[in-house]
């Protein structure tokens, strides 16, 4: 199961509460936890650094088997142990309030006996915050503390007495017999006083957290093919809304590897314009009105206080990203390096235009209204788009090499046409003529310079033969030709594809994994053009191929057999977009087959 410390990254199970993610492994350790935020430094980092990062363990002692589940409609996992004793069933939750996230972090882990007897160890030992501190344990009036750095932890244990301690860590064991019930806890917080709830009132709050997740997926309307896959999906995105501002975190991890020789590690911990705009998109069409307007207010918020929209992504606050940092740690599986930051925030993507106007779009055609500076800085980005798209940009995949790459033009054309859609139902001021005048220009210049007679294929940018994904996305839209399109996939799947699965753009092919969402991005495409049983055949075999809990990374290694599930997963996990594809896809399915979304 492990390999020097280390699992696979399609091993975990994720779970959280609106605040920061965990991630537990198929053994039940937990190796990812960044107390109290899903940014910051994360104090249980087992998953980038083995030896020194951090883990929440609890399992069995001796040999165990494992089985996992999440409570139907929650991000509230179960893993049921196999001993040649019995048999123990743990439930992990990241405890809510009764009135939403609480304001300090809460990780409740209970154990039951389901059969015979169980001996279980537990341990807790914080980590040096990818090597920026070092953890020691504290005595206090009300018992032993962990503290590092500026955060401080505190262990609630009920039923599972038998505690020890070192300088740095806190641990203990148990029996599980026929019946029992036991719970440990760590409570945490950041530069402020912790809250020590009584073991009590940490167990009920398992309960009451999982009445909370099916409260909220109560309000979730869809009830159409790949139903259990589309509600995981939506549960996984959740996880990813950071709730103080309403921010949608593109993954919970940094630094797990796109490929095995390492140096495509990247920070995901930030919220992408890009992936704001498909999450808003899945949200309206689910109904979930609260989620979309504090997505929605968020984004037109941070726009606003930075003046232009040049930034592709902002931090979980809004802020505009300082720049990375390396910590010194080894990464996952030695594959490094690890980083903390990204620095293509200030790149040039003219694609999120046309994501921009799609979320406000949306939003309005959904029943809602625009504010008037909204409507004015709207007015505004529909100029500045007039211009702009004739530069070179970075494309959707923030490349160094800038070109006049298809997809971005085809952003640009979208988001003028959303632009002339908002002017005529009043929402944003200005005479719309221009707008609809370059639109009608990008159009012509996409199928004059952007077209290849020998590939029969929209290219990545005129004066190549390469190929590239993303000009999926674009499927269906009049800025495109249905049958160029279905040509297009053709060649891409031809050139692209490694079984049911697509890597991003040529030369991908071997210096990383195929790319999740593309692949299912090729569904969408194949049912916007009319080819819906090949669409549908697909989506089958992708579904089922997410790994044991229905989680997706950011990539699969279609040639590495897995440690467990399906697929061997790469990148960082939960991916947001990965879900977010899903999802879209099988809403435009759904259409085809007389089911309500």
């Amino acid at each position: 199961m492990r390999q020097d410390g280390y699992t696979g990254i399609e091993n975990y199970a994720a779970i959280g509460d609106g605040r920061t993610v965990a991630l537990i492994a198929a053994d039940g350790r937990i190796d990812w936890l960044p107390v109290p935020n899903l940014d910051t430094r994360p104090v249980f980092a087992a998953l980038l650094d083995a030896d020194e990062g951090g883990y929440i363990a609890l399992h069995p002692v001796g040999e165990y088997t494992t089985e996992r589940s999440y409570y139907d409609g929650t991000n509230v996992l179960i893993t049921t142990f196999t001993t040649e004793t019995g048999v123990a069933r743990m439930t992990d939750s990241l405890n809510t309030g009764v009135a939403g996230r609480l304001p300090w972090t809460e990780l409740a882990r209970r154990v039951e006996g389901v059969s015979g007897t169980v001996d279980m160890e537990w341990a807790v030992v914080p980590g040096t915050c990818l090597g920026n501190a070092s953890p020691w344990a504290y005595d206090t009036v009300h018992g032993t503390v962990l503290r590092v750095d500026g955060i401080t932890l505190g262990v609630r244990t009920l039923n599972a007495d038998d505690v020890d301690k070192d300088t740095r860590s806190i641990r203990g064991r148990f029996t599980a017999t026929d019946g029992s019930r036991s719970t440990i806890a760590v409570v945490g917080t950041e530069v402020e006083p912790l809250y020590l709830p009584t073991p009590e009132e940490v167990d009920a709050g398992i309960d009451r957290t999982v009445r909370n997740w099916q409260h909220w997926s109560e309000e979730f309307r869809y009830d159409g093919p790949w139903k259990e896959a589309v509600h995981r999906s939506a549960l996984a995105l959740k996880l990813l809304l950071y709730s103080p501002s309403g921010a949608i975190a593109a993954a919970a991890t940094t630094s797990l590897p796109e490929r095995w020789a390492g140096a495509k590690n990247w920070d995901y911990r930030y919220a992408w314009v890009r992936d704001a705009a498909y999450t808003i998109k899945a949200m309206i069409r689910f109904g979930l009105r609260e989620e979309v307007h504090a997505a929605v207010a968020w984004l037109l918020r941070i726009i606003r206080r930075n003046d232009k929209l040049t930034q592709v992504f902002y931090t979980l606050n809004g802020e505009i990203p300082g720049g990375s940092s390396y910590p010194d740690v080894p990464g996952w599986r030695g594959i490094g390096p690890v980083i903390a930051g990204n620095d293509a925030a200030t790149q040039l993507q003219q694609g999120i235009f046309g994501d921009l106007f799609d979320i406000v779009s949306l939003y309005v055609d959904a029943g809602n209204i625009l504010d008037a500076p909204t409507g004015r800085l709207l007015a505004a980005i529909a100029d500045t788009t007039c211009d702009i798209w004739r530069s070179k940009d970075a494309g959707l995949w923030e490349l160094p090499d800038e070109q006049h790459y298809t997809s971005s033009k085809m952003g640009c054309w979208h988001a003028l046409d959303r632009a002339v859609h908002l002017s005529e139902q009043g929402m944003i001021p200005g005479i719309a003529d221009r707008w609809v005048t370059e639109r009608d220009r990008i159009a012509e210049w996409i199928r004059d310079h952007c077209w290849s007679e020998a590939k029969q294929a929209y290219v990545w940018y005129p004066g190549t033969d390469q190929l590239d994904a993303s000009v999926l996305l674009h499927a269906g839209s009049p800025c495109t030709d249905d049958a160029r399109m279905s040509s297009t996939i053709d060649a891409l799947r031809s050139e692209l594809g490694a079984g049911d699965h697509l890597y991003r753009y040529s030369g991908m092919q071997t210096v990383e994994g195929t790319f999740v969402a593309c692949s299912f991005w090729v569904v969408n495409a194949l049912a916007h053009i009319g080819r819906e049983d090949e669409a549908s055949d697909l989506m089958d075999r992708l579904v089922a191929s997410a790994n044991d809990v229905g989680l997706w990374a950011e990539m699969v290694d279609p040639h590495r057999t897995p440690d467990r599930g399906t697929t061997t997963h790469l990148g960082n996990f939960p991916q947001g977009l990965s879900h977010l594809a899903l999802i879209n896809s099988a809403l435009t399915l759904a259409r085809g087959h007389d089911h309500t979304a």
